[in-house]
C-alpha cells in the first residue's frame, strides 16, 4: 500500500494567540447557499458560538499537497468543550509511547491490562470485543475512532499519563491544549493520579508502567464560564453558569492542525509531527474511515451505531446513507450542548479531498448538563448543510492537477 510520507513540506500555521479569524470568501459561499435555518445559526453567532474552518487542498504536478484555511468566527479563545475530539490526539500519542517499549516487546497489539492504583480507579483484566478477549492500545483505539467509547480514552489517558500528553503536545507547539481529565466521575486529584499498566504476551510480563502522578500547573487564571445555570453531580439544580475553567481545552485550529500532520505528516515540519511509522499510519487511516458496519472486532448493532455515527459533515442528520466512493477521517465530539467535527473528506469518484472542521453551541434553555440539547433539530443539520456546500465548491471548482488518493483507499471488511 502507498502512504503519504513522501509529500514535501506546507506551510505550516503556527499556533499563536489571535483574535477572531474571518475570511469573506468562505462567510460569503456559506452564507449565498445557506438555507433559512441555517441563517438563522450563521445571525446569531453569539448565541451559537460557531466556528468553521475550510482546508482547500490543491495538488501540483508531483502530487504535493498544498493547504489553504479559510476561517469563518475562529477564536481560540472562545471556549468550546472539546468533548470527545480530545481522544484523537490521545490516540496518536499512545501509539507514539508504544513504539518507544519496543526494547521490552511491547507492541500496539500486546495484552494491556490495567490495575487499580489509587482511589476512584478501576482496573481492565479484558475485553470482550477484542478477538482475543484481550484489551490492548490497538482495540482502544479501534473503538475510539468507530464509535468514541469513552472508556476506551479513559484507558489510553491512564497509559499515556496527562503530564505526557500535556508536555507532549505543548512541545510540538500546541500551547493552548489543555488535557486534565478522564470521562468518568473524578475529582482533579484522582484525574492526576494514574493506574499502574502492564503488558503481557501468552502469560509473561513484557514490561510494567508504575503509577504516576500528573505534577503540572496549569493556567486557571482565566475563568470560563457557560450558560445561566446547571445541574451538579447531586442532580441539584444551580442557578449560575457551568465553570469550564479546569475542563479539557483543544482549540479548533489545533485539532485541524493535528488532524493535517498524521494524514500529512510531510506537510509539517518533522518538530510537529508525532513520532509514528508506516504500519501506523496505516492502522489509523483504516479506523478513521471505517464504519461501525465494516468492523468485526469490535462488532456493533448498527441499529444503534449506524454508519454515519460518527461522521457530521454531509451525513449524520438523518442517518443518511453514505456512497461507497466517499470516506471520512475524521474524529467529532459532543457534550453539554457543544458539538464539534474535524474531518478529512474524500471522493475517490470524482477525485476530491479537502478538509473541514466546525463547532457549534446547541443549548436554548442555557441549562447545561440536562441533555436538553437541539442536537438533532439544529446541530446535526448545521453539520450536514456546511458539508453539503463545501462538497458541492469542491465538486464545481476547477484543479490544475486532480490528486491520487491511492493512499487513502483503504481495504476494509
Amino acid at each position: 500500500m502507498k502512504y503519504l510520507l513522501l509529500i514535501f513540506p506546507s506551510l505550516f500555521l503556527q499556533v499563536v494567540s489571535a483574535q477572531t479569524k474571518t475570511d469573506d470568501f468562505l462567510k460569503n459561499l456559506i452564507w449565498e447557499q445557506a438555507s433559512p435555518q441555517l441563517k438563522t445559526v450563521l445571525q446569531n453567532p453569539d448565541s451559537f458560538r460557531y466556528q468553521i474552518i475550510y482546508t482547500r487542498i490543491d495538488r501540483d504536478e508531483k502530487n504535493r499537497p498544498h493547504f489553504f484555511n479559510f476561517y469563518d468566527r475562529v477564536d481560540r479563545n472562545l471556549y468550546f468543550n472539546p468533548a470527545s475530539t480530545v481522544k484523537m490526539p490521545l490516540a496518536f500519542l499512545a501509539l507514539e509511547k508504544i513504539n518507544g517499549l519496543k526494547k521490552y516487546g511491547v507492541n500496539k497489539f500486546s495484552t494491556m491490562l490495567t490495575d487499580s492504583s489509587y482511589a476512584g480507579q478501576t482496573s481492565v483484566m479484558n475485553d470482550t470485543s477484542a478477538a482475543d478477549k484481550f484489551p490492548s492500545v490497538a482495540q482502544y483505539i479501534r473503538k475510539i475512532f468507530l464509535v468514541s467509547d469513552n472508556d476506551a480514552y479513559n484507558r489510553l489517558y491512564e497509559f499515556i499519563g496527562p503530564k505526557y500528553i500535556n508536555e507532549r503536545l505543548w512541545q510540538m507547539g500546541y500551547k493552548d491544549i489543555r488535557i486534565t481529565r478522564r470521562f468518568v466521575a473524578a475529582n482533579e486529584d484522582q484525574n492526576r493520579h494514574t493506574n499502574s499498566i502492564r503488558f503481557m504476551e501468552n502469560g509473561k510480563l513484557l514490561y510494567q508502567k508504575p503509577p504516576a502522578y500528573n505534577d503540572l500547573s496549569f493556567d486557571f487564571s482565566k475563568k470560563v464560564l457557560i450558560g445561566k445555570g446547571h445541574w451538579d453531580s447531586k442532580d441539584s439544580l444551580i442557578q449560575s453558569p457551568m465553570d469550564f475553567t479546569t475542563h479539557n481545552n483543544l482549540p479548533l485550529e489545533d485539532l485541524q492542525q493535528i488532524l493535517q500532520s498524521v494524514l500529512f505528516p510531510a506537510s509539517v515540519p518533522e518538530k510537529h509531527r508525532f513520532k509514528l511509522n508506516a504500519d501506523d499510519y496505516a492502522f489509523l487511516y483504516q479506523y478513521m474511515s471505517e464504519y461501525p458496519s465494516e468492523s468485526s472486532f469490535p462488532h456493533y448493532d448498527d441499529s444503534v451505531y449506524f454508519n454515519s455515527y460518527t461522521k457530521f459533515f454531509l451525513f449524520k442528520s438523518g442517518r443518511k446513507s453514505i456512497p461507497s466512493y466517499i470516506r471520512i477521517f475524521n474524529k467529532p465530539g459532543w457534550s453539554y450542548g457543544f458539538l464539534t467535527d474535524v474531518a478529512y473528506i474524500v471522493d475517490f469518484k470524482n477525485k476530491i479531498e479537502f478538509m473541514l472542521s466546525a463547532v457549534i453551541y446547541v443549548n436554548s434553555d442555557g441549562i447545561l448538563n440536562d441533555d436538553k440539547y437541539e442536537y438533532e433539530e439544529t446541530g446535526y443539520p448545521f453539520f450536514k448543510e456546511i458539508g453539503e456546500i463545501i462538497y458541492q465548491y469542491e465538486l464545481e471548482r476547477q484543479r490544475k492537477y486532480l490528486p491520487d488518493l491511492a493512499g487513502f483507499q483503504m481495504k476494509y471488511n
